[in-house]
């Protein structure tokens, strides 16, 4: 089996790639990484709380690996924080790196290129599914998520907030991918069937910055 840490956004879709992964007999997930805005102590677009990203680590028991960054990262210094990643996965022997990407060949080609010549490997494996179907799928499979960072310019604000189940997939627009892939919306991932136990959480103020509108999840008392 090939040791694999996993690129996990917080999100549903890293979190089905992840279930998908646990299938695969040559596979050992054995860790997670996460780019983490330093100044904010969040996680990069879904905006999730640092706190909660480790509660998601603790209930899968996965250590976690934080890439740290600071806001309005140049793509120079997001490169050299990956490398360092890179070469601390190759000291823990590492040989593969999961990712939850479905269609976007651009990002896939990034990843690829980051990962070239370390002998690491990426694997994609929700890649070329339908959407429609894969958001079928994830909630099939019992994962609860919230919608946490909308792109008012795709798709109304009022979305923020919201839960990602099948009856907020159909109150969308017909032109928005179900499974928001490109970017319409990004999710925080509460419940899934391989964590030890359920997040408590609410939905706090909903916000605009920076173009988006978020609402913040907080961990219920």
């Amino acid at each position: 089996m090939k040791k694999l840490w996993m690129s996990w956004s917080t999100g549903k879709d890293s979190a089905y790639a992840l279930l998908e992964l646990k299938k695969n007999s040559n596979y050992e997930v054995a860790g997670l990484f996460t780019t983490v805005t330093a100044d904010y102590e969040r996680v990069a677009m879904h905006s999730t709380r640092e706190i909660l990203l480790q509660l998601q680590a603790d209930a899968l028991g996965l250590p976690l690996e934080i890439v740290r960054i600071p806001a309005n990262c140049s793509n120079e210094i997001y490169e050299t924080k990956m490398q360092e990643l890179i070469e601390k996965a190759i000291a823990s022997d590492v040989t593969a790196m999961g990712f939850g990407d479905l269609y976007l060949e651009d990002i896939r080609n990034y990843r690829v290129r980051l990962l070239a010549n370390s002998g690491i490997e990426p694997v994609f494996p929700l890649w070329g599914r339908s959407t429609n179907v894969l958001a079928q799928e994830m909630f099939a499979s019992g994962i609860e998520a919230v919608l946490t960072c909308i792109d008012p310019t795709k798709l109304s604000s009022s979305f923020a907030g919201r839960f990602f189940n099948a009856q907020t997939i159909k109150d969308m627009p017909a032109n928005i991918d179900p499974c928001g892939e490109n970017g319409e919306f990004h999710t925080f991932v509460f419940s899934s069937p391989n964590f030890s136990k359920r997040i408590p959480i609410t939905v706090g103020e909903k916000v605009e910055r920076g173009g988006f509108v978020f609402a913040d999840v907080l961990l219920a008392d």
